[in-house]
């Protein structure tokens, strides 16, 4: 199916990828992905042929009651995995054992926590990323030039300000699928 991706990806939507590609080594066997600018349903299938094209298994998670049917199946088989997003969950610590629980577990979140515009980020994804030990590896849902740029990974310090400029720098001038959401 790798080949569908690609066509797909490629050639009838016009696509292209740039950075780092190469996922062979320890180091990502673990990590925190962080997609932006997320504006669009559309980014989730991007998504989806991305990590067919670069061979890299990549889960999510997302509000339980998408799991029920007629479609858990569906989201359980492309790696999503269910989180109660009810008040007084410590969800940071939730997301951060299904780290430890697994050898090889790379989660992808869109850090403006939804579609619309924001303001300001969630900082869940750079808290997860901490308690867990793991990078950051960054991705752009660049619609404007259509491009998926990835980054090296990045592993967070303590000093979240200068983190997180340095993590917006990686975004700076992407614009998502509908522009006025980026």
């Amino acid at each position: 199916m790798g080949w569908l991706a690609k066509f797909i990806y490629f050639k009838l939507l016009g696509w292209r990828i740039e950075g780092n590609t190469d996922f062979s080594k320890d180091v990502y066997k673990k990590a925190v992905i962080i997609a932006a600018p997320h504006t669009s349903w559309h980014d989730f299938y991007i998504g989806l042929l991305l990590r067919k094209i670069v061979g890299l298994k990549v889960h999510f998670v997302a509000k339980k009651e998408l799991f029920k049917w007629p479609f858990g199946w569906y989201f359980r088989a492309v790696g999503g995995s269910p989180l109660d997003r009810t008040s007084g969950q410590n969800k940071t610590e939730a997301i951060a054992a299904l780290f430890e629980e697994k050898n090889e577990f790379r989660l992808a979140l869109a850090p403006e926590g939804t579609r619309k515009k924001v303001t300001q980020w969630k900082t869940g994804f750079y808290h997860i990323a901490k308690r867990a030990g793991v990078p950051i590896i960054m991705f752009t849902l660049d619609f404007q030039n259509k491009v998926n740029k990835i980054s090296e990974p990045f592993f967070p310090t303590d000093d979240q300000d200068s983190d997180f400029a340095f993590i917006k720098n990686f975004y700076r001038g992407v614009v998502g699928k509908i522009p006025e959401y980026s």
